[in-house]
């Protein structure tokens, strides 16, 4: 169980993870114009567990104990860096377009919503309930207007519902089994079962090309530390301290918020319909994440 006063930090935990999180589907763009995308991930992985095994050694955090734990924490790492990540490269290639992809995986917090009651123990309550409803409406909004929706694409479609079935189990089970373990043990735990996954994947399944550009590192540097290391770290706290379909929630401005990234660094227009999509998904938010007295959560 956590402790009763979650860490001053956590305050500023949202605001960064979407900041993280957002940008990174923006400088992914920028990474996978130079390398497959399998492999790409499991170089980033790589990149991960090579700079947390000196750590380990060097702070000797402590180490989870008893095999449930282990498994606990395998198991996140199964579902959200192998199966997620693995599921939305692939869709990708498969011929899913971005927006497609996108529209599938904000669904999360409707599915965290409906299952968060019998797995993790917690109420949805009808306020709540307009809010994803207000959410999922303004994430569609700005997809729609940014890109046009094709899921024809049998198999990139699967993958796509794999991804998002990934994400949201990945969600209930951190809140339902999680265990309180040092960042550094239990990130190099989860990106190591995420690497047995997607390299022996991306050997089968690509040519495992790679252009050694600065584009290319600058990339993968950033994904290493902002979203990697930094941005689960900010999630699984988040959903270790609060509650699953609120901390789900902050999913549906990652859209918006990308499509505003990608405005100032990639220079990509906001369509006019994109505007009010992003004031639906604002207000979805703060319904979602205010308690009943007012206060935010």
């Amino acid at each position: 169980m956590p402790p009763a006063a979650p860490p001053a930090w956590l305050k500023i935990a949202p605001a960064l993870f979407l900041a993280l999180w957002s940008s990174g589907f923006v400088v992914l763009k920028v990474g996978l114009a130079y390398a497959d995308p399998l492999t790409f991930l499991a170089l980033r992985y790589a990149c991960v567990v090579l700079i947390l095994a000196p750590l380990l050694l060097a702070l000797r955090p402590p180490l989870p104990t008893g095999v449930q734990a282990w498994t606990h924490l395998a198991m996140v790492g199964l579902l959200l860096q192998a199966g997620y990540f693995c599921f939305t490269y692939l869709s990708l290639k498969q011929g899913m377009s971005a927006g497609g992809l996108a529209l599938i995986t904000s669904l999360q917090p409707i599915l965290i919503g409906l299952l968060a009651p019998a797995i993790a123990h917690e109420r949805v309550d009808a306020r709540r309930w307009a809010g994803l409803a207000l959410g999922v409406t303004g994430a569609a909004l700005v997809i729609v207007a940014k890109a046009s929706i094709d899921v024809l694409a049998p198999l990139g479609l699967l993958f796509a519902v794999g991804a998002l079935l990934c994400i949201t189990g990945g969600t209930l089970y951190e809140k339902r089994f999680g265990v309180q373990v040092h960042p550094i043990a239990s990130n190099l735990v989860q990106y190591g079962v995420g690497l047995a996954v997607t390299a022996p994947l991306a050997f089968w399944l690509e040519p495992m090309h790679i252009e050694w550009t600065g584009g290319l590192l600058g990339s993968l540097a950033y994904l290493v530390v902002g979203n990697s290391l930094v941005a689960i770290t900010l999630l699984l706290t988040m959903i270790r301290y609060g509650e699953a379909s609120r901390v789900s929630a902050l999913f549906f401005l990652v859209p918006p918020c990308t499509a505003v990234i990608a405005l100032l660094i990639l220079r990509e227009p906001i369509p006019p319909l994109a505007w009010p999509g992003m004031a639906l998904a604002a207000l979805g938010i703060l319904l979602v994440t205010r308690k009943p007295g007012g206060a935010p959560k």
